[in-house]
């Protein structure tokens, strides 16, 4: 697939939103990633999420994968689909007091993972996940990511991969020129 059809599959679906949004940073933007959008529709979903991993097989050549772990909420079916596209079994972390940790799944010392994200902004969710899967004794093998909005500025110890980098123009609230303009922010939810 092609950063053009990519593009156009997340514009279609309603996942990349143009006009003026405040984002959860109390920043304001022009454009803004709502990737649960492209999700619901479960063959996109399927065809992103190969293309993800078929992109990824170069880091994953040098040693097996035993699952693929994401962070819930947004995580789970991209991580969901890059297991199925993978043969191996899905996980995910979920939050307990603010925090992620695992309640549902045990993670084996030795076992390897891939850890999978819809979006990442400074990457904390998926650092988070990565330090759950090294306590347990295990070894991420790579990170996949749909969309990649620090535009590769979110950097991490493993491989990663990301099917579209892109770091939307933000503003502060008192230097936006959408606001200059008259135009109310909205906040769209993440």
């Amino acid at each position: 697939m092609t950063e053009q059809e990519i593009l156009a599959l997340l514009q279609e679906t309603g996942a990349l939103l143009n006009g003026h949004f405040e984002l959860r940073s109390g920043l304001h933007s022009n454009r803004f990633f709502q990737c649960a959008n492209v999700l619901r529709y479960p063959r996109v979903a399927e065809r992103l999420c190969a293309e993800l991993v078929r992109r990824m097989q170069p880091e994953l050549s040098a040693g097996r994968v035993d699952g693929v772990i994401a962070p819930a909420l947004g995580g789970i079916l991209v991580g969901h689909e890059v297991a199925r596209a993978l043969n191996v079994r899905s996980i995910f972390a979920e939050k307990q007091d603010g925090k992620l940790v695992m309640r549902r799944f045990t993670i084996q010392p030795g076992e390897r993972y891939v850890v999978a994200e819809d979006v990442i902004t400074r990457g904390g969710r998926v650092q988070e996940t990565i330090d759950i899967v090294k306590a347990a004794g295990a070894d991420v093998a790579a990170i996949a990511v749909l969309v990649d909005r620090s535009a590769g500025a979110a950097r991490f110890d493993y491989p990663t991969c990301s099917l579209l980098h892109m770091a939307p123009q933000v503003w502060e609230p008192a230097a936006c020129p959408l606001c200059a303009q008259g135009s109310k922010p909205v906040h769209p939810g993440s």
